[in-house]
């Protein structure tokens, strides 16, 4: 929704957008009508666009770099900082990583892991979360969390791992039917040849050890074949590069795997609970 606040939280690269938009309309000779109807939006929403009300989306920035890009792909070299941009502060050095990782391996103790996230359930989350956030802004981090899903089709294709807590599948945001949905999105994943899912069972503490109890973390491999590790603790990220500590977050991620369900196993208890009625 365009509103006059997003012009004061629009970020650099939005506001560059929109000058180099506007220059570029207007050497073509475009009034925002007629750039709209090229476009296939109004008027309006060019205007907004102009003057950051409503910076472009990721599909407008498409659409601009065909109509009045000139094949300089300034619009197309956008979009990667557009979304950047809509990043947490705490994600964005992150975000660089986990698009260029080699291996991703993700154990995730609250919520479903934000690269398999459905756009549902990401907007639950978002819209739910404290200190709220304005309409504007959760539709940002919606569009910039469902990019990174391109990490899966990726050339040269990942290896992706997620481990995920058995409460995690059971709890809803929004509605059951916005579980399910993930659920089923998340069974489809799991049937991807790069990416392997594994629940890891509520009933694992009561057989004398459990390795899941220190919380979430993200193990990458870089392009470089660097290993670091991420976590996040209330709304702080951290980066691990030390190799020492790298290799003891990687040991304790490896007993975590070894508890958890087969990915054949986990599969089949995702897709039961997908099925529940509730």
């Amino acid at each position: 929704m365009a509103r006059a606040e997003n012009k004061v939280e629009a970020g650099g690269t939005a506001h560059l957008v929109a000058a180099l938009a506007k220059a570029l309309r207007e050497q073509h000779g475009l009034t925002q009508p007629q750039l709209g109807d090229k476009l296939g939006y109004t008027a309006a929403a060019v205007s907004a666009m102009e003057t950051c009300a409503q910076p472009a989306s990721d599909q407008m920035l498409v659409k601009l770099e065909k109509e009045i890009g000139g094949g300089l792909g300034v619009f197309e070299e956008a979009r990667r900082w557009m979304l950047l941009e809509k990043y947490p502060a705490r994600f964005r050095g992150f975000s660089e990583l986990e698009a260029g990782a080699v291996t991703l391996c993700s154990y995730e103790t609250l919520v479903v892991d934000g690269l398999f996230q459905t756009e549902d359930y990401a907007r639950a989350l978002i819209g739910g979360s404290y200190p709220p956030v304005s309409e504007q802004r959760r539709e940002e981090l919606v569009e910039a969390r469902l990019a990174r899903r391109a990490l899966f089709d990726r050339d040269p294709t990942p290896h992706i791992e997620l481990i995920l807590e058995e409460s995690v599948l059971r709890r809803p945001f929004g509605s059951w039917e916005i579980l399910r949905g993930q659920l089923r999105s998340l069974a489809e994943d799991a049937r991807r040849d790069n990416v392997f899912v594994q629940v890891l069972p509520l009933d694992r503490g009561l057989r004398g050890t459990y390795a899941g109890d220190r919380g979430a973390m993200k193990l990458v491999e870089t392009r470089d074949h660097e290993h670091v590790v991420y976590m996040e603790i209330e709304d702080q990220g951290i980066l691990v590069s030390d190799p020492a500590e790298v290799s003891h977050l990687a040991r304790r991620y490896a007993s975590i795997r070894a508890q958890a369900l087969s990915p054949d196993e986990s599969l089949a208890f995702i897709e039961r609970l997908a099925g529940e009625e509730r």
